[in-house]
């Protein structure tokens, strides 16, 4: 905790980055929150993008597309909006006999289609579930510990949601449904850490007599830091065998799952701990006094 100061300045940093991304550039919403067509091609020999986007910008007659690889050089995903006029199955069989025609040994591999009902209501949905995992976090954290700890908790945990959400708007990944359960994965490691560091803090309160607010927290960071690497080095080394070996499918979601799983870990020690100590915690947030009896307690009236 001597440090405390510049790991919340880093935070506070990356924190202020993350929304500026989010506001200036966005999320990268994939068909299923915006609607359109999702095509996605594969070639023998690494594809020509720019060739691509010229064909796809010649047939819909407009810049509101995507086109970028997905997962090796060969594969190709087109994210087209919804074009009037035209239903998804023309579209999809439109563009791909074009493509066949520069080259003719373009495999289609899938195509997918969402409406932009469907897609309004996945966006709704999917704030909402963010919304209620927070309350519940919260209301969680107030029965479970002091009103301290549970600020300290939730500040450090839409701290991590925030950052994986500007990683993805910098770089403009694809934020999918999938992207959005492991935002939520990573919420729930991050309350989990807390926790537990918590836990220990209230431990050492009751049973450490002497030593400072900053020497019990330490303490508890301390005696709690092999069990954290273990857990998150396990989980951290499995998510990243679905980063590296888990195809286009899995990309994304071990992606955010990766960010969010190193930054729980920071944040829990760095960011929960240090806030709480700024607002305050003391001995007796968790241990009551005991209550002074009086002298004809228990006699007989």
């Amino acid at each position: 905790m001597r440090y405390a100061w510049l790991f919340n300045a880093i935070s506070i940093i990356t924190f202020v980055l993350a929304v500026f991304f989010l506001f200036t550039k966005g999320l990268n919403l994939s068909n299923e929150f915006t609607g359109g067509t999702a095509i996605e091609v594969s070639y023998q020999q690494p594809a020509n993008l720019a060739e691509i986007r010229t064909t796809v910008r010649e047939l819909i007659e407009s810049d509101d597309f995507q086109v970028q690889s997905f997962g090796r050089a060969q594969d190709v995903i087109i994210n087209l909006p919804l074009v009037r006029d035209k239903t998804s199955a023309e579209l999809s069989e439109t563009l791909f006999a074009l493509l066949k025609e520069k080259e003719p040994d373009v495999e289609l591999k899938r195509v997918e289609f969402v409406g932009p009902q469907v897609g309004n209501e996945l966006v709704y949905d999917g704030l909402l579930a963010v919304a209620f995992s927070i309350i519940g976090i919260v209301v969680y954290l107030a029965f479970r510990f002091e009103w301290k700890y549970g600020v300290a908790a939730v500040i450090a945990n839409l701290h991590d949601v925030v950052i994986i959400l500007g990683f993805f708007a910098f770089f403009q990944w694809e934020f999918s449904l999938s992207v959005l359960a492991a935002v939520l994965a990573a919420l729930g490691y991050s309350v989990n850490e807390c926790v537990i560091i918590f836990d220990r803090v209230r431990e050492n309160f009751r049973t450490m007599r002497s030593g400072s607010v900053n020497d019990i927290v330490n303490n508890a960071i301390t005696r709690t830091i092999s069990r954290t690497m273990i857990t998150h080095g396990s989980t951290e080394a499995m998510v990243l065998a679905m980063l590296i070996f888990g195809g286009p499918t899995l990309h994304y979601f071990a992606l955010a799952l990766t960010i969010g799983i190193a930054f729980s870990v920071y944040s829990s020690v760095f960011v929960a701990a240090a806030i709480a100590l700024r607002l305050g915690i003391r001995r007796e947030d968790l241990i009551r006094p005991p209550k002074e009896r009086l002298p004809n307690d228990g006699a007989v009236v």
